[in-house]
Parts: structure tokens; C-alpha cells; sequence
């Protein structure tokens, strides 16, 4: 028996975040894993970021976290998504490098000295006077822990389709989590049963390369961490093709041999990343759909295309396939599959990821019904924070809607449970003007560093970046200009008579820092262009960010107002049947969350809220306090 006061199970993108957060906060920690050199394998995808995706990947890096370093230095297609729009819905996107993905995760778990790899098959839980003590191993071997997180992905019970073959698997060549389903049974936690599906791979040296399009990397690569200076790796080329008449023909004519048409799979997918049978079954109108062949590394032949996910039998994925232009004599690698496994209800958790019912168990990736690294990546961080904060004696640390999208998703989660696999866009924020993935230090990373979770060279650089922060703002709000003034150098403005500073004039969208550089020549010619950029972006959405603060201050009063769990709303008088039923049925955990129960309306908010913070104040209950 080995004593620890953390334990992750499962070595993938939430378990290495949750694992080295743990550690962050100076934790003992046992990450479990299968096999050690599977740890940061990339399943599906080589890919990190995108829209939403991408300021996950910012705030895990602003907390320290492992994701976006280790993408910086994988990374061989780096893009910033939505360029040309507005800074809060850009999103930083690369595709990796497989190989040195893993080992540059591996290589990031390997220099902590909290840390132990353990390889073994965890397959059931301890528990004491209810709460878990610790993780028993398939193979009798007992560790325990003042905290487990669990971080499965899609092994629990996990299920291979490949037509009608079925096959036991977390993923390909790996064996399932069986024990892990049987234990939450026990616990009485309701489970559900999700699918996704990844495409086959493909040998790069049988592509005709010079029938399809391509999409190159952007020429000033942004990277995703706050400590990368600049990317070092060659950046390369991807591929672009589209699926034709002939290959829907195909896939029609054999869509009953799929494992997700022929009844096969209960699992749902996710609607935002469909099977290639779906794009035909849904959207056959279209004369084809757009794939992006993938290159899965610098010294790889293997290419990833991005659009075709399958669970076609074999030879009816290689003909349709090799009806696709540039793909005609294409060597196929590894057949395109689907995969069910077992989720959990993320209803049943509170926003630090802990299981109501079952004290000190933490559940994190797509155990909770999200899909891809990144949401997984981001509760990952959120769960191994609250484990070692619970192993240790201290309070929680939740992160709100306003502050974060890991507030979003993690309340998006808890309180309106999932009926497919949860994907972040950044249409999910009511606060992506202040929530944007350029300012994502700004936000979060004050608050690490009270955690104790930033490291002292993140912690100095950003305090040196904040400096430089504030001295630009100063110089900017200290010249100024009248209109008239203004117009004599090209400068469209009221003519109020109102001296406007520099800052003021930034914003405005068709003024940007150059040309006030003109009129003041050394304005802020010696801070960074990271600086200049931020400064000048902050100064842009001032004027909205001002009509946001109200707004988020009545969020934070309104998740102040907590619900107990064992509150009744039946008998409520004013309060109609539909509504009790509904209330009872979701288990707000706040006003915030009730408000956002379809049919609340203005009174029974009035209603609600008064009832509350009575009968708080009457129980001596604090507010529920966030990470602000």
C-alpha cells in the first residue's frame, strides 16, 4: 500500500493536466496509467485549438498549465482562425506533430519530482465511511490518496465499431476501463452512452498531391503560451479536397453495413463533428464536403484526413475513399472506426468536478460528456486544482461564467447535463468580449499566482508584462488632442471641442496605434509588440467592457445566492407546477443557474431569490465564493 495525496487515473490530456496541477499545488501525486508511453498520445485529431477550443488552451496556459507549451513545441501548422474578425472571436489553432507531442507532454511530466507513474489497470475504488480513500489495481495492488480524479476518456467500457465488427478497446490496440462502470454503479451515479468516431489514416506517399488544393501555415505563427518567445519548428503545408457524387453514392448504397446506421451503436455523437454517413444521411443535397489531409508529422508518412470519420466495414471505406480526388491510389494505414464508452451525468458534480454523492472522487474529460482534448485538457486543470485543495484541508476554487470559459463549460455542464458530447464554441459565453483568448493572462493569471499553482518564471515574466501593461496605458492617457487638431492629421472626429487622449482615440476601430504614432512619434516605441498589441486591443473594447461590468457584477450576486441541494421547491407559493417540476428536475445550484431554467420569469426570479436569501440568512449559509 503507497500513501499519496492525489491520484489521477488515465495519462491523457485531462489526466496530465489534472496530475501536474495537482503537483503545482505541492500535492504527492500518482498518475495511473496503462502503459507510461502512452501517456500524451494524441487519440484522434493531431491537432490543438480552434474556435473556443483555442482560449481554453489560453487559460489552461495562464494557470501554468501543461497544453499550450507542450503544443508550442509540436506544433507544425500554426493558424489563427477568424484573423480577419474581431480579437474575441480569434481563435489559435495548430496541427501537431504526434511524436513530438508525446514527448514533449512525457518530457513535461518527467521533470516533476511529485510526481510517480504508475502503469496498471485501475478497476475499482476504496472507500470509507463513504468517502474515497483510494484506487485498487486490477492486479491487487492498493494506493491511496486524500483525493482521486478520474480521467478515462473513452476507455470505460469503451467499444470499438468497424461495420459489424466489434471490438473491446479505449482506442485502438489498447484494452477498455470494465472495473470503473461496475464501481459507479455502485456509487448509484447514471451513466449514459456516447459515441465519436475518428477516420483512417492514410500513407502520405500515395497522395496525389498535385490534384488537390493546400492550406499553408500562417507566416507569423502566434503561439499558444505566454512563455513561448517564438516557434521553432518547420511549418508545413495541408492538403485540401472534396468528397463527389460518386463517393456519396457509395457510402448510400452501403450506409446499413455502418455500425452508427445499423443499430450497432447506442451511443450518441457529436453533432458538431459528424461521421462522414452522417454528412451524406443529413445533408445530401451537397455536392461535397470539404476534407483537410493532415500530415501527422515532420519524419511521418501517416496524413490524417480531417472530414471522413467512418464506421464503414474495410473495403467500402478504402472504395470511397479512392473515389476521392488525389486519393485514387491511396495506401490505407488504419481503418476509420466509431467508439462508444460510458459517461457519467456531469449533473451529478459541483463546479470543482467533485461527485455530490461521493466525497473526494473527481471526474474530468469526456468521462463528463465533452468531446476533444481541450475541454478535456481544461477540467482536467480544474479537477487536479480541487483534489489537492481537498486533500489538503482547504476551501474549493470554482471559476465563473463571467470570469472564464472553464467557467462556462464547467457550469454549462453541471447544471444542464449533456444529450451529446459537449463541445466549447464561443457562442456559449454571454462575456466573449471580456473572455477573449489575447487577454486570458490578464484574467487568470493573477488569480494562479495567489493559488500557488504559477511557477516563479511565469510569475515574473507576466509581472514584468504588467508593468510594461501599465506604463503604455499611462503614456497613452497622458497626450491628448483636439478634434481640430485631429482633422489636420486625417483624423475623422466629433467636432465638440472635446480633447481626446491617445487611448480614447484608440477606440475607435478605424484608428489604429500606427498612425497616432504619427502624430506622436515616440509613443510607445519601447514596449513589445506583444504590448502594443494587447494595449491597443484593451483600448478598442473599452467602451463595451464598461457596459459589460454591470452585467457580470449582477451574475456574481446572482451566483452568489446559493441553493442547498436538499431545497424543496414543491409547495412554493406563486411558483407554478410547471416551474416546481422543472426546478426540481435541474437542482440549480445558484440564481444564476435557476434563471436560466426555460420558463423563469421576471416574478418567479423575485419570488425565488427573496425565498433564498431568507431562509440563507436564516442558516447562517455564506455566499458561494468563485475565483475571482
Amino acid at each position: 500500500m503507497v500513501l499519496y495525496d492525489v491520484i489521477v487515473v488515465g495519462g491523457g490530456h485531462a489526466g496530465c493536466e489534472a496530475a501536474s496541477a495537482a503537483c503545482r499545488l505541492g500535492a504527492r501525486t500518482a498518475l495511473i496509467t496503462h502503459k507510461r508511453e502512452s501517456i500524451g498520445v494524441m487519440s484522434c485529431n493531431p491537432a490543438i485549438g480552434g474556435l473556443g477550443k483555442g482560449h481554453l488552451v489560453r487559460e489552461i496556459d495562464a494557470l501554468d498549465g501543461l497544453m499550450g507549451r507542450v503544443a508550442d513545441r509540436a506544433g507544425i501548422q500554426f493558424r489563427l482562425l477568424n484573423r480577419k474578425k474581431g480579437p474575441a472571436v480569434r481563435g489559435p489553432r495548430t496541427q501537431a506533430d504526434r511524436k513530438l507531442y508525446r514527448e514533449a507532454m512525457q518530457a513535461e511530466l518527467a521533470e516533476i519530482d511529485t510526481l510517480d507513474i504508475v502503469e496498471g489497470d485501475a478497476f475499482d475504488l476504496e472507500q470509507h465511511e463513504g468517502e474515497v480513500t483510494g484506487v485498487v489495481l486490477q492486479d491487487g495492488r492498493i494506493l491511496r490518496a486524500g483525493a482521486v480524479v478520474i480521467t478515462t476518456g473513452t476507455f470505460l467500457r469503451g467499444l470499438i465499431h468497424i461495420g459489424q465488427q466489434k471490438i473491446p478497446a479505449g482506442r485502438v490496440g489498447e484494452k477498455p476501463s470494465l472495473g470503473l462502470s461496475a464501481t459507479f454503479s455502485r456509487f448509484q451515479l447514471r451513466l449514459g452512452r456516447l459515441k465519436t468516431g475518428t477516420p483512417a489514416r492514410l500513407d502520405g506517399r500515395t497522395i496525389n498531391w498535385g490534384a488537390i488544393g493546400s492550406q499553408a501555415a500562417d507566416e507569423d505563427p502566434v503561439p499558444f503560451s505566454f512563455m513561448t518567445d517564438r516557434i521553432v519548428n518547420p511549418q508545413i503545408d495541408c492538403g485540401v479536397t472534396r468528397t463527389n457524387e460518386r463517393t456519396h453514392k457509395i457510402i448510400a448504397d452501403n450506409v446499413h453495413l455502418s455500425a452508427m446506421y445499423s443499430g450497432q451503436i447506442e451511443g450518441v455523437g457529436p453533432r458538431y463533428c459528424p461521421s462522414i454517413e452522417d454528412k451524406i444521411v443529413r445533408f445530401g443535397e451537397r455536392d461535397g464536403h470539404q476534407i483537410f489531409l493532415e500530415p501527422e508529422g515532420l519524419d511521418d508518412h501517416t496524413v490524417y484526413p480531417n472530414g471522413i470519420s467512418s464506421s464503414l466495414p474495410a473495403d467500402v471505406q478504402e472504395t470511397f475513399i479512392r473515389s476521392i480526388t488525389g486519393l485514387e491510389r491511396v495506401k490505407i494505414l488504419q481503418t476509420g472506426y466509431a467508439i462508444e464508452y460510458d459517461c457519467v451525468d456531469p449533473r451529478q458534480l459541483s463546479q470543482t468536478l467533485e461527485v455530490l454523492r461521493v466525497p473526494r472522487l473527481f471526474l474530468a474529460g469526456q468521462i463528463n460528456g465533452t468531446t476533444g482534448y481541450e475541454e478535456a485538457a481544461a477540467q482536467g486543470l480544474v479537477a487536479g486544482l480541487n483534489a489537492a485543495r481537498r486533500a489538503a484541508g482547504d476551501a474549493p476554487i470554482t471559476f465563473s461564467r463571467s470570469q472564464s470559459y472553464l467557467g462556462v463549460m464547467i457550469d454549462d455542464l453541471t447544471s444542464r447535463g449533456i444529450e451529446e458530447p459537449y463541445r466549447m464554441f464561443t457562442s456559449r459565453a454571454e462575456y466573449r468580449l471580456t473572455l477573449r483568448a489575447d487577454n486570458a493572462d490578464l484574467r487568470l493569471t493573477p488569480l494562479g499566482i495567489r493559488l500557488g499553482c504559477v511557477g516563479p518564471a511565469r510569475r515574473e515574466r507576466f509581472m514584468q508584462w504588467q508593468t510594461e501593461l501599465d506604463t503604455a496605458r499611462v503614456a497613452l492617457k497622458g497626450v491628448d488632442i483636439t478634434p481640430t487638431e485631429a482633422g489636420r492629421h486625417g483624423l475623422q472626429l466629433n467636432q465638440d471641442g472635446v480633447r481626446r487622449s491617445a487611448y480614447d482615440l484608440l477606440s475607435h476601430h478605424e484608428i489604429a496605434l500606427a498612425q497616432l504614432q504619427q502624430i506622436w512619434p515616440s509613443l510607445l516605441t519601447e514596449v513589445s509588440s506583444r504590448t502594443a498589441e494587447a494595449i491597443e486591443i484593451e483600448a478598442k473594447y473599452s467602451v463595451y467592457l464598461d457596459r459589460q461590468k454591470a452585467d457580470i457584477r449582477s451574475l456574481s450576486a446572482d451566483e452568489g445566492i446559493e441553493i442547498p441541494m436538499d431545497f424543496s421547491f414543491g409547495g412554493i407559493p406563486g411558483l407554478s407546477i410547471e416551474l416546481q417540476q422543472k426546478l426540481g428536475r435541474a437542482r440549480p445550484r445558484n440564481m444564476a443557474q435557476a434563471m436560466r431554467i426555460d420558463g423563469m420569469t421576471p416574478a418567479a426570479v423575485m419570488l425565488l431569490t427573496g425565498i433564498l436569501q431568507r431562509a440563507n440568512a436564516l442558516h447562517g449559509r455564506p455566499h458561494a465564493g468563485h475565483a475571482h
